[in-house]
């Protein structure tokens, strides 16, 4: 998760929300990224999907089976769809997204009882960290 929030800082440098996204797979990072939807104006630019683009590359495969993610918040509905796309095995956040988590937070497509894939889910790993951060972000472009 640390190399998570580091990526999540590299974000806020780009002033790009500070999300941060890292794939590991047997114990090697094999997939890393931040959000940069402004930077590339792409809305799917979120740190997951590009994280999870990277991976997939190193692998040469879309279907990155016995692979973790981390990422510092809670994903969304599109990057949880690509969680189960790609076949994640597991799923490591740290702050809860109350406004558009889909792990649970608001609605469930991680783990949804309809869906084949299942994902490990592993919430609040460093989430005061990882909330402060984007809580500093948004915090003076909501006064």
């Amino acid at each position: 998760m640390r190399l998570a929030l580091r990526e999540a800082r590299r974000g806020l440098a780009e002033d790009e929300v500070p999300v941060g996204a890292v794939v590991v797979r047997d114990g090697k990072v094999i997939g890393r990224a931040h959000n940069r939807p402004v930077r590339l104006a792409d809305p799917a630019a979120h740190a997951e999907i590009l994280a999870l683009r990277r991976a997939a590359r190193k692998l040469r495969n879309y279907r990155l089976t016995g692979c973790s993610l981390y990422v510092t918040i809670e994903p969304c509905a599109m990057c949880a769809g690509a969680i189960i796309l790609s076949r994640i095995s597991n799923l490591i956040y740290g702050a809860p997204d109350p406004k558009a988590g889909a792990s649970g937070s608001v609605l469930r497509v991680i783990n949804h009882p309809d869906l084949n894939h299942q994902v490990t889910v592993v919430s609040g790993v460093l989430a005061d960290e990882c909330g402060a951060l984007l809580r500093d972000f948004f915090r003076p472009r909501r006064s």
